[in-house]
């Protein structure tokens, strides 16, 4: 919802954008018949948030080769023939970030052997499972290790009952990473239903509802991890730069470039209120 809302906010800011949004769905082939009636109707540009960057793969070539640049955002087509520039999250970044966090607070109380559980989204996305290496590899530096994982299905009812059993299962937690703040509010009621409070919390992605947690400074969510739906507003500008051949203002470069990952950045109370406004309701 906050990326549609996004993309068409910045749409508007364009006297020159001439923006044509089509209905939101996760059916695959409903998704191809949108596109495809995109490029009959001979657009200048075409941003792609795909359901699946494999299946949509073949009508965003077929963009491609009708001469119309297809901006790709966030889940990526295989072939790079497909796109003319990709901008979305660094999922492996979100996975370090969270683990650094964790890592240093951690540390810095002198906790040796923790215990540290991880929620996941759906298990079996290359998304879900970049953000858990990140995790992984960032708190290894530290000399620590993920006690527990579980995948909740990005769904506030899945996050509750996830929570609830690793909170059954685990008498004492000193960190716990959850990959996503949608499902977050189902976890956040799990904690606060079991009155647990002993460990410290990290989200992800930069819901608002999340950051008022944080900046209450009453709530275990001591920190999150962005991943941000401003993606689809940055996506719309670089369209419009590409149909009009034009390139970014501050590189030398004459085109906008080809790949564009965006920095997890982890908020917390001291910074909480500079990410306000980029938030997102869950």
């Amino acid at each position: 919802a906050a990326i549609a809302k996004n993309a068409e906010a910045t749409a508007k800011q364009y006297s020159d954008i001439d923006f044509k949004p089509v209905e939101p769905t996760n059916d695959i082939n409903q998704q191809i018949s949108a596109v495809e009636s995109l490029i009959a109707a001979k657009v200048d540009a075409l941003v792609i948030l795909p359901n699946d960057g494999q299946q949509l793969n073949q009508v965003a070539l077929q963009a491609t080769e009708a001469g119309i640049p297809v901006v790709n955002l966030d889940r990526i087509f295989p072939d790079k023939l497909a796109y003319r520039t990709w901008i979305g999250g660094d999922n492996y970044g979100m996975g370090v970030a969270a683990g650094h966090f964790i890592g240093k607070q951690l540390k810095d109380k002198g906790v040796s052997n923790p215990v540290i559980v991880e929620i996941q989204g759906i298990a079996t996305l290359p998304l879900t499972q970049e953000r858990s290496k990140g995790f992984e590899d960032a708190l290894k530096t530290y000399g620590f290790s993920v006690t527990a994982k579980q995948d909740a299905q990005f769904t506030v009812e899945t996050g509750n009952e996830v929570a609830t059993s690793l909170l059954q299962a685990h008498k004492k937690i000193d960190a716990m990473w959850n990959h996503d703040d949608d499902q977050g509010v189902g976890v956040l009621a799990a904690i606060k239903e079991a009155g647990r409070d002993e460990f410290i919390m990290v989200g992800g992605a930069g819901s608002l509802n999340a950051m008022r947690e944080i900046q209450s400074g009453t709530s275990v969510l001591k920190a999150t991890v962005t991943y941000s739906p401003t993606m689809a507003s940055s996506a719309i500008k670089l369209a419009r730069l590409i149909a009009q051949g034009k390139g970014m203002s501050d590189l030398v470069e004459n085109q906008v470039p080809q790949s564009i990952t965006l920095a997890s950045e982890t908020i917390t109370k001291d910074n909480v209120e500079n990410y306000l406004a980029l938030g997102f309701e869950s």
